[in-house]
């Protein structure tokens, strides 16, 4: 589960800051050649994303390009998972999607972010993790945002923004996004 024991606080003009920035430079690097592969090229895509996120993915992970990501160091993926064009994930505050996951396109899982008030809000990054449970199937153009954990056997509708936790064996929809209903195992 995401917990608030992971918060980043990330102020301006540190090595903190370099640090994160030399990431996200590496990871934009590496998805420009990621972007100019295809669905017919998902070995060399699994070897890049690896390489992206610093571990081995396994061999039933499926990506569809483009993808985009602000560091991907903080990636953690399962296995059985899919991944369709357009996603954007920023990944500073931890991203852990677990086995059998299915992600549809345009889906952004936000981790980072800034401090509301205008004069603070260029002092810092703030970076909360985003835990993706066994099963869950994100729709379409869906939103989710650090801090969250989605439930095992869950399903994001599409359009969705999720800004709190969201049960196992749930159907979530809206904006903010609210339990529609369980779901049956």
């Amino acid at each position: 589960m995401a917990n608030d024991d992971r918060i980043k606080i990330i102020p301006r003009r540190t090595p903190e800051s370099a640090a994160m920035l030399a990431n996200v430079k590496r990871a934009m690097a590496i998805t420009v050649h990621l972007n100019r592969l295809t669905f017919d090229d998902a070995d060399e895509v699994r070897a890049l994303f690896s390489d992206l996120i610093g571990k081995q993915v396994d061999d039933s992970f499926l990506l569809i390009p483009p993808f985009y990501t602000t560091g991907g160091a903080d990636i953690t993926i399962g296995r059985n998972v899919f991944v369709n064009q357009n996603c954007t994930f920023y990944d500073l505050g931890g991203l852990d999607i677990a086995d059998d996951v299915m992600i549809g396109p345009n889906v952004s899982l936000i981790t980072s972010g800034h401090p509301l008030e205008p004069s603070r809000r260029r002092a810092f990054t703030i970076a909360k993790p985003i835990a993706i449970e066994r099963n869950v199937w994100i729709g379409a153009g869906a939103t989710i945002i650090g801090g969250v954990t989605v439930g095992e056997n869950s399903v994001v509708a599409a359009g969705s923004v999720v800004t709190k936790n969201v049960p196992p064996n749930s159907l979530v929809g809206g904006n903010p996004a609210k339990v529609i209903r369980s779901i049956a195992k």
